[in-house]
C-alpha cells in the first residue's frame, strides 16, 4: 500500500521553521543511502527565477509553445492552467469540480491530458480554449504523466509505470523501476527530457533520471537547498514539477505552494 501523501495529512500546518529542519535532516540522512551513493548525483545552479503562484498545489507541469501549462490539486482548488513564465499570471484556467483532486498532466498535440488521484478518471482538455473534451478511465491512482512522443507514461506512486496508447488511452503496456537493484517508490510528476524520464521522488528534494527501457535510475539530481528561507514566507509543500523547453533546452522546476519557478542547469 502507497504511504498517504502529506496533503491528505495537513503538513502544510506545520511551522516553516519546523519544514525547513525536516528538509535539512534528511538531506543529511541521505549522504548514507546506499542508493544514492551507488549512482551519480548531480547538483544544481539557478540560471533564472520568476514568480509563482503560491495557491498552486502544482501536480503537473509543462512547457509548450513559450507558456507554462500547470495543474493542480487539492478537491475544491484543482484547476488547469496556462501560465506566463517570467510573471507567473495565470492567461487561462479551468477548474476541476468538487470531488476530484488533479493530478499530472500532458500534451499531446491539440489536447490537454489530466489525471486525478484517487477517482480513477482522466479528463481531456482543448488546448487552445481548455473545454472539456472527454474522460476516460484507469484503476488505481493517478500521479503523474509524461508524453514521449509515442505514448503517455503514467505513475501512481508505486515503482511501476505505465503506458497509454495516446489516441485511446488504454494501457499498452508496464515497465517496474528500479534504483541500484531496489524498487522506486513514490514515483509522482514526470518530465519527458532529451530521451530519458526525469520523476519527482514524492517527499524527497530528488529528481530521477530514468531509462524507462531498461527500467533504471541512471543517476540523481539533488535540488537540497533550492528554496532558500528567504523566499518562504507562508505555508509550503514538497518539490514538484518539472517543465523542459525542448527548443533551448532549459529546464523549469518547482513546488506545491511555492513562491517561485526555478529555471536551473545541472552540475557535477
Amino acid at each position: 500500500m502507497t504511504r498517504p501523501r502529506l496533503h491528505t495529512h495537513n503538513a502544510w500546518r506545520w511551522p516553516v521553521w519546523a519544514m525547513l529542519v525536516v528538509a535539512l535532516a534528511f538531506g543529511c540522512s541521505r549522504t548514507t543511502d546506499p542508493v544514492t551513493e551507488t549512482l551519480p548525483v548531480y547538483g544544481f545552479e539557478v540560471v533564472a527565477s520568476f514568480p509563482h503562484d503560491t495557491r498552486a498545489f502544482t501536480q503537473g507541469l509543462q512547457f509548450f509553445d513559450g507558456h507554462l501549462y500547470e495543474s493542480t490539486g487539492l478537491r475544491g482548488q484543482s484547476s488547469l492552467r496556462k501560465v506566463e513564465k517570467t510573471t507567473g499570471r495565470v492567461l487561462r484556467r479551468v477548474n476541476l469540480p468538487t470531488p476530484y483532486f488533479g493530478e499530472g498532466i500532458a500534451i499531446v498535440s491539440n489536447r490537454i491530458i489530466m489525471l486525478t488521484w484517487q477517482e480513477q478518471t482522466g479528463f481531456i482538455f482543448d488546448r487552445e480554449t481548455f473545454a472539456r473534451i472527454g474522460a476516460f478511465s484507469y484503476s488505481g491512482e493517478g500521479w503523474g504523466l509524461a508524453y514521449d512522443g509515442e505514448r503517455l507514461i503514467m505513475s501512481d506512486g508505486t515503482p511501476r509505470l505505465r503506458f497509454l496508447d495516446p489516441d485511446d488511452l488504454t494501457v499498452i503496456g508496464e515497465q517496474d523501476i528500479t534504483a541500484a537493484g531496489e524498487p522506486l517508490h513514490r514515483i509522482n510528476e514526470l518530465a519527458w527530457i532529451e530521451g530519458e524520464l526525469w520523476a519527482n521522488i514524492f517527499e524527497t528534494e530528488r529528481i530521477a533520471r530514468i531509462d524507462v527501457e531498461r527500467g533504471v535510475v541512471t543517476s540523481w539530481v539533488d535540488l537540497t537547498g533550492l528554496l532558500k528561507p528567504e523566499y518562504v514566507t507562508g505555508r509550503v509543500d514538497v518539490l514538484n514539477g518539472i517543465a523542459y523547453d525542448p527548443d533551448t533546452q532549459r529546464v523549469f522546476v518547482t513546488g506545491k505552494w511555492w513562491p517561485r519557478l526555478f529555471e536551473i542547469r545541472l552540475t557535477p
